[in-house]
């Protein structure tokens, strides 16, 4: 049985007041726990907008591809490719990563369907215990 690992993080965090498209990407990313302080550069962010760009277009890219555009090296970006795909935003096929989705809205769209089925999952899994507990009278 193999396990798919997902690690999808939600941060309650005030929405911007300035009404921009930076801000509210930032927003964005910072909510899904992408984006910390450590980033100082904003390489995360930068990968992220580079991905959003091609998913626009249609197109998929490489780590070359984006370490070249962003002037970056290519050990970052892999380091933050990662984190996004373990998050569940990006996917990786042959040697290109693109968006899960080729718009913001449906991306979220598929981030919530993930997180539904593993509530689903963990309520199945909770009401299991539950019966082996009541059966075990601890």
């Amino acid at each position: 049985m193999a396990f798919i690992r997902q690690r999808i993080t939600i941060v309650n965090i005030r929405k911007p007041a300035e009404r921009n498209v930076n801000q509210e990407l930032q927003w964005l990313g910072s909510s899904l726990g992408l984006f910390n302080i450590r980033d100082k550069d904003k390489s995360c962010f930068r990968v992220f907008i580079e991905l959003l760009k091609s998913a626009k277009s249609g197109a998929s890219l490489s780590s070359d591809d984006i370490a070249a555009k962003l002037h970056l090296t290519r050990g970052t970006v892999i380091h933050h490719i990662n984190r996004l795909i373990e998050s569940g935003l990006v996917v990786h096929e042959g040697n290109t990563y693109y968006l899960r989705a080729d718009n913001l809205r449906a991306l979220i769209d598929e981030l919530e369907k993930d997180v539904k089925r593993t509530w689903e999952d963990l309520r199945e899994i909770a009401k299991e215990i539950d019966g082996q507990l009541d059966n075990r009278n601890i």
